[in-house]
């Protein structure tokens, strides 16, 4: 069951990365997201330490709540 838990928690983090993403990036050009190597390397990480932090929360929650 723990396992689910930790997908669920997965998924629900990557959506969570995206909607930060989507908030922080808004006011970019087209130009400056294609070409711009520095904007890359720190909001592509950023949406998968979101995901995988929200993972280890569902999993750390789901012990302290759930197991025997």
């Amino acid at each position: 069951m723990v396992y689910v838990i930790g997908i669920i928690g997965f998924i629900l983090g990557f959506f969570l990365g995206q909607y930060f993403l989507l908030k922080l990036l808004k006011g970019k050009t087209k130009e400056d997201l294609l070409y711009n190597r520095k904007i890359k390397w720190i909001y592509g990480p950023m949406n998968w330490a979101v995901a995988i932090l929200t993972c280890y929360i569902f999993v750390k929650s789901y012990h302290l709540y759930f197991s025997p």
